[in-house]
């Protein structure tokens, strides 16, 4: 099968190219491969719509070398589709989804939905078990720091990204006006996501806030580490919040990282803050709570809490 230079098209065998194609992607892929294939290209030194050669085989019977380049050609489009497909697929952390499959999962999703619509929330806590645990290990320093200021968690379980944009999109700050959204989330990401995709993924979901909430500020925290020691995924969950942090304006949006208070010198976590390395502890939320309380009250425009006794 031949293709050559005609004044408008290449033209030959079972389809037609237009001059405009042939410096798509598409058309390069199948070269790319066709050459893989040790299947010769040869060119004119001028002209890009170059004229193309591939001697298949020596053949007898016309008709049957023409169904084999037909399908070799197939093949080589099939390729190029799957290779292009892989290029660019969707990245996951920033595609709404919900888990509604799990029956604690909804009932606290719904449950939060339930108290948006009483209204009378001056602050949203947006995240995953580390923050819905504020319900737990740390509700003593919630009661002190957030309870007063008619806060809700929005925290869930093995929450990701895409799972809160599900749940901004259904219900969790429907009708509600905040004045500060504390934002920290991306956590269960790593392992699944690149830092890129993970980044996007905080994004959209400061983005879905500020486009439903136009008033209220947003404090974002970097990404909690997590395992005992340094690790690649460590680094990438940085790297991921960096790239979040580039929202920040410091009017509307604003950006902390306190992590150096989970970590120890040489980068390790100790048990005492967070027992599993990985969701804090009672002391662990309380000193959370302290390093943040000065920003937080200056968002939301109130006095600062006095840090608990000892």
């Amino acid at each position: 099968m031949t293709f050559s230079k005609s004044p408008g098209n290449i033209v030959r065998g079972p389809f037609t190219l237009s001059r405009q194609h042939c410096d798509s992607p598409a058309v390069r892929v199948v070269t790319t491969l066709c050459c893989a294939a040790s299947i010769t290209r040869s060119y004119t030194p001028t002209d890009r719509c170059k004229t193309w050669r591939v001697d298949v085989m020596e053949r007898k019977d016309m008709k049957k070398s023409r169904r084999r380049q037909r399908s070799l050609v197939l093949s080589y489009l099939v390729a190029a589709v799957t290779i292009a497909s892989a290029a660019f697929a969707a990245n996951t952390a920033i595609e709404p989804m919900s888990q509604a499959g799990q029956a604690n999962w909804m009932a606290r999703y719904q449950a939060m939905n339930d108290r948006a619509k009483q209204g009378h929330i001056n602050l949203i806590y947006v995240g995953d078990s580390i923050v819905q645990n504020y319900d737990t290990r740390g509700k003593d320093t919630w009661n002190r720091y957030y309870a007063p200021r008619n806060a809700l968690n929005l925290g869930i379980s093995g929450d990701r990204t895409e799972h809160v944009l599900w749940r901004l999109d259904h219900g969790n700050i429907d009708g509600i006006s905040p004045k500060l959204a504390i934002v920290m989330i991306g956590q269960n990401n790593g392992g699944r996501n690149t830092a890129e995709e993970i980044g996007a993924g905080v994004t959209a979901v400061v983005q879905k806030i500020r486009a439903k909430l136009p008033t209220t500020k947003i404090l974002i925290l970097a990404i909690f580490p997590r395992r005992e020691k340094p690790t690649e995924e460590r680094d990438v969950l940085a790297k991921a919040s960096l790239l979040a942090a580039k929202l920040a304006e410091n009017k509307t949006i604003f950006y902390m990282d306190i992590n150096k208070i989970f970590l120890r010198p040489d980068g390790s976590i100790p048990a005492e803050l967070m027992p599993d390395f990985e969701h804090p502890s009672a002391k662990g939320y309380r000193i959370w709570a302290e390093a943040i309380e000065p920003k937080v009250a200056e968002l939301i425009g109130d006095k600062a809490i006095a840090p608990a006794a000892p």
